[in-house]
C-alpha cells in the first residue's frame, strides 16, 4: 500500500554550505502526529530561499523511501526520512515519473503534482558530496513538488491514493530532463501539459522557443 512514511519539517542550519543565503531549511526531521498542509506550505516548516522554494506551486516536496534507499547504497551510508529536504517521505509512490497535474489524496489533504525538484549546491553541501548535482541529474531521482488543492492534516501512516491523472501523460521526469538536462527538444512535449504547468514553467517554455 502506498503511504506516508513520515512528515518532515526543517531544523534551520547556518553551516558554510548554506551558500549565499547563510541559512537553509534543507535539514528536515520527522514529526510526531498530524501536521497541517496548507496552500503556502507545511505547518512548522521553514523556507529560507523563497526564490527557489515554497509558494503555491511548490508548497510541499515529496520524495520516496525507495529513492532514499538508492542513495544510501550509492553513498555507502544510511539516509533517513527528511534527508533529501523533503516534507513528505512516501513509500510505494514513484514521485519521479508522476504525471504533471495528477492529484493525490494524502491523509486528509488533496495534493497536485506540479514539477520536479532541481538539485542544488546546498543539497550537495548538506550531504557532503561535491559532485552530487551532476550525479542527481544523471539518475533523475528528483522527487516531486506538490500544490495543495485541499488543505488538511497529514501524519505518518496515512494512505496515498491516486485520484485522477491528466490524459496528456507528460511526466515530471520530462520536465526535469528539459530543465536540468538541457533537453530543449522536449518543449513541444511539455506544451501538451500547458494547463497543468505553473507560470514559472510556462515562462521557461516560452523562452526556449
Amino acid at each position: 500500500m502506498s503511504k506516508v512514511e513520515s512528515v518532515n519539517v526543517a531544523v534551520v542550519r547556518n553551516d558554510a554550505w548554506t551558500g549565499r543565503m547563510g541559512r537553509s531549511g534543507i535539514d528536515k526531521h520527522p514529526v510526531v502526529g498530524e501536521i497541517m498542509l496548507g496552500e503556502q506550505g507545511v505547518q512548522g516548516d521553514t523556507i529560507v530561499d523563497l526564490e527557489m522554494h515554497g509558494g503555491p506551486f511548490r508548497a510541499v516536496y515529496a520524495y520516496s523511501r525507495e529513492d532514499l534507499e538508492f542513495w544510501s547504497a550509492e553513498l555507502g551510508r544510511d539516509l533517513m526520512p527528511g534527508n533529501a529536504g523533503e516534507n513528505l517521505t512516501l513509500f510505494g509512490v514513484d514521485c519521479n515519473h508522476a504525471v504533471i497535474g495528477e492529484r493525490w489524496r494524502v491523509g486528509n489533504a488533496v495534493l497536485r503534482v506540479t514539477g520536479p525538484r532541481t538539485p542544488c549546491r546546498v543539497l550537495a553541501g548538506y550531504w557532503g558530496v561535491p559532485r552530487l548535482v551532476k550525479r542527481f541529474s544523471e539518475v533523475a531521482r528528483h522527487g516531486a513538488y506538490l500544490a495543495v488543492e485541499e488543505p488538511g492534516p497529514v501524519q505518518a501512516g496515512d494512505p496515498v491514493e491516486l485520484l485522477d491523472r491528466p490524459e496528456h501523460g507528460v511526466r515530471v521526469s520530462q520536465q526535469f530532463a528539459f530543465r536540468a538536462g538541457g533537453r530543449r527538444d522536449l518543449t513541444s512535449v511539455l506544451r501538451a501539459a500547458w494547463d497543468d504547468l505553473s507560470p514559472e514553467w510556462r515562462g521557461w517554455l516560452d523562452a526556449a522557443e
